[in-house]
């Protein structure tokens, strides 16, 4: 039993062998002459012809074996049958827990619109409605001008984060305490 199955697998190793030399030959008789073109990018070719590959300064590439990279193959989509079934990997939050998060995330923004709100104030407290105090090392005007400049564009990013933190408070639901 054992000699014939060996028999067998020769055979179709065989049979395999055969096949891919076959396979094979017949690629190199289609492809024809492959050049190799210089240049951002480098440009290999079997579309042109002899006398435009010299143009081009292309040189033929014999022998050398031409690998060929296919694309990795797409996923399949989810079926209809089963689209809107929720994956094993995805879990459900419970409704308290859903709320215990919300309320989290509240806290945290409100927290941290509070922080904005007290830094926009100590920076227009500062900015004294465009008539900061001069500094010591702002003997040049200019300095002094840039500093104030700075000091515009810090309040009006403090009024930006200030607005976005209180729309992303009204996205998140109401707390009931």
């Amino acid at each position: 039993m054992r000699r014939m199955a060996m028999k067998n697998l020769l055979a179709i190793a065989s049979w395999v062998g055969a096949l891919a030399g076959a396979t094979a030959a017949a690629a190199a008789t289609q492809a024809g002459t492959v050049y190799r073109c210089p240049g951002p990018p480098v440009l290999y070719t079997d579309q042109i012809t002899a006398p435009e590959a010299k143009d081009r300064n292309c040189r033929t590439i014999e022998g050398a074996p031409i690998t060929v990279v296919s694309p990795p193959k797409p996923r399949p989509l989810p079926s209809a049958s089963n689209a809107g079934a929720p994956r094993p990997s995805e879990g459900k939050v419970g409704a308290g827990e859903q709320r215990a998060r919300d309320s989290d995330a509240r806290k945290i923004l409100e927290a941290e619109l509070r922080r904005e709100e007290t830094k926009l104030a100590e920076l227009q407290k500062e900015f004294n409605n465009g008539q900061p105090e001069r500094r010591g090392e702002e003997r040049n005007y200019q300095k002094y001008q840039d500093r104030v400049e700075e000091m515009k564009a810090a309040i009006a990013r403090k009024e930006s984060d200030v607005e976005a933190l209180k729309r992303e408070l009204t996205k998140l639901p109401a707390t009931k305490e």
